[in-house]
């Protein structure tokens, strides 16, 4: 009789997710021609604090102080009735809000799309933005929706029975990005 076990791998490190960090950032900064006019909305839980590291990064290596802010998406995800009830997180959108300016949805793992297509129903009710951009960690594949990340950590090819798991500092007590999956003892 066979038994089925996780086996997971540490396929980014502290190090490596501030390298990736710190090049998304770099990115943002070309492609927005100077940061100036962008908010940075994670959606939470992880996404919310990569916001933050994004945000203190463009202001390194910038001349401007992103806004950050966070996006909570509880109420427009499409699988509710499907998962346990999930508690609320927070919208706290910047002072000057997000009309007219580029905001960057930025999430720790792009698997389906789902999670980015609740996020832009979410933008609808808070305001008008100018242009939305995606970043992420972690990219994994997958898609259900014609979705793309505009940038990225790591692409990181997996099954669809894989799970991605992101562990940050702030939240976890350690950086790391894991890997896992079931196998069969024989």
């Amino acid at each position: 009789m066979s038994e089925a076990r996780n086996v997971s791998r540490a396929v980014l490190e502290g190090p490596d997710i501030q390298r990736a960090l710190t090049r998304i950032a770099h990115e943002i900064i070309e492609r927005t021609k100077g940061a100036g006019n962008i908010v940075l909305l994670g959606i939470p839980t992880r996404g919310a604090t990569l916001a933050a590291r994004l945000g203190e990064r463009i202001a390194q290596f910038g001349e401007v102080k992103a806004p950050v802010g966070s996006l909570d998406i509880t109420m427009y995800r499409d699988d509710l009735r499907l998962r346990p009830a999930r508690p609320l997180g927070r919208t706290e959108l910047p002072p000057d809000g997000i009309d007219d300016r580029v905001v960057v949805l930025v999430d720790d793992v792009l698997f389906s799309g789902r999670t980015v297509r609740a996020a832009l129903d979410a933008l609808n009710d808070v305001g008008r933005p100018k242009a939305v951009q995606l970043a992420t960690l972690v990219d994994r594949g997958h898609r259900e929706l014609p979705i793309r990340a505009d940038y990225v950590g790591k692409n990181l090819p997996t099954a669809k029975s894989e799970q991605v798991k992101v562990y940050l500092e702030e939240i976890d007590g350690r950086d790391a990005v894991v890997l896992i999956k079931r196998e069969e003892d024989q």
